[in-house]
């Protein structure tokens, strides 16, 4: 589990005719939309049983060249897509990207520098794991361009490390989180509860444990179990899900209290210190994914027609490499159907506890928002949505029952 994964949990497979619009409605863009660019690792030590993203064990070490050759060259592959577009964040994601040196790391974001404009302010994230190997590594990523770390720690506590099969116990997460704090002043923990055995208060002292430390950021999430994970074939047992409600509660109380604001569904912040990256994701804006099974999302214009168009990386590394040397990076793409926009719009921003501006919706899907003013009402008449004149939002209710909430989204037909 890891932040950026929130962002790629969410996005959609295309959902056909999910929302009705006007025919002949075409779509027409006249804001510009942001862009951020997202970087695959898909390598990490030891493959987790609860993970199910795209990541796959480094047995004999990575390609460490050979994959930062394919990402500079599936980056050119894309520029025409992106040309003259300013990009206000990167992420690092993976796997484990702090499995890169810091040497490799430099070369990657000097060469993304030379063919991409970043904003003077552009955020820059690492997602890394905090094992000894990697801690070390800290003042290197720093120095490369990095100015935000994100550490996978999920728990203090030795049993939970174990039962969740990761590589560091709690010792080397507490040496790792200081090693961060002292290169970096802005930097997210990512945090699990409701894990095998977990009490209340073992929970609680995990979120204390992490308090202690200064975050500038949190992300909080339940264990789930994901289908084609080793969690998934020999399920463990876990907290009853009263327990879990009663924890997350629990956790939100305590953030709150520490000036934490609980900005999306599994993200707390400190004032100012939210991710941008993945607000823009919450906000549908655009992004390029570059890497092995990056997916992307991006708003083109051929002159004549608008179209948002999906693209996913070939998943494998290997059949990515040998993809990247044909110069055919992109395993698949389409053009999302423009009645498919509104609830991939709203899957993202739903998540989001404050909502979004009225007129930002239109603003990301060319759509006018009495497109789905009759889910709206649904939703506000089940008490899932409150609806304010600059402001559409989840209650907490809807907060709660998220998925509920989306599914009215999903019920219209054509």
């Amino acid at each position: 589990m890891s932040e950026s994964n929130t962002p790629r949990r969410i996005i959609p497979i295309l959902l056909q005719g999910r929302v009705a619009v006007a025919a002949g409605n075409g779509l027409e863009f006249r804001h510009a939309l942001p862009l951020s660019l997202y970087v695959h690792i898909p390598w990490c030590v030891q493959k987790c049983p609860y993970c199910d993203f795209n990541s796959h064990e480094a047995r004999g070490g990575i390609p460490e060249a050979e994959y930062i050759a394919a990402l500079i060259a599936d980056l050119e592959s894309a520029l025409p897509l992106v040309w003259g577009r300013k990009v206000s964040s990167i992420f690092f994601g993976g796997g484990t990207p702090s499995l890169l040196s810091g040497e490799a790391l430099d070369q990657l974001l000097t060469a993304i520098r030379m063919r991409l404009p970043l904003l003077p302010e552009a955020e820059i994230t690492l997602e890394a794991n905090p094992g000894t190997v990697e801690a070390d590594k800290f003042a290197a990523f720093r120095a490369a361009g990095i100015n935000r770390l994100s550490l996978g720690i999920q728990s203090f506590n030795p049993a939970h490390l174990k039962a969740l099969g990761r590589i560091h116990d709690g010792d080397e997460a507490r040496r790792a989180i200081e090693i961060a704090a002292a290169h970096f002043d802005n930097f997210n923990l990512d945090l699990m509860y409701g894990l095998p055995g977990q009490t209340l208060c073992e929970a609680l002292h995990d979120v204390e444990t992490a308090l202690a430390f200064a975050p500038t950021h949190l992300s909080c999430y339940q264990l789930t179990l994901e289908p084609n994970t080793a969690f998934a074939a020999r399920p463990p047992e876990l907290p009853e899900s009263d327990i879990c409600a009663d924890m997350q509660e629990a956790i939100e109380a305590r953030l709150a209290a520490a000036g934490f604001t609980h900005y999306e569904t599994s993200a707390f912040a400190q004032p100012g210190r939210q991710c941008r990256h993945n607000l823009n994701y919450w906000t549908f804006g655009d992004y390029l994914g570059i890497g092995a099974g990056a997916h992307g999302k991006l708003t083109l214009h051929d002159g004549k027609h608008w179209e948002v168009r999906r693209q996913m990386r070939w998943k494998q590394p290997k059949q990515y490499l040998a993809q990247i040397a044909q110069a055919t990076p992109v395993q698949e793409e389409f053009s999302v159907e423009a009645g498919d926009l509104p609830f991939e719009f709203m899957m993202n921003a739903l998540r989001l506890n404050e909502g979004f501006e009225p007129d930002l919706f239109a603003m990301r899907t060319s759509l006018p928002l009495i497109a789905i003013e009759s889910e709206l009402r649904r939703a506000e008449q089940q008490g899932l949505i409150e609806r304010q004149l600059q402001r559409i939002a989840p209650t907490l209710q809807g907060q709660r029952f998220l998925n509920r909430l989306l599914e009215l989204f999903m019920s219209a037909q054509d």
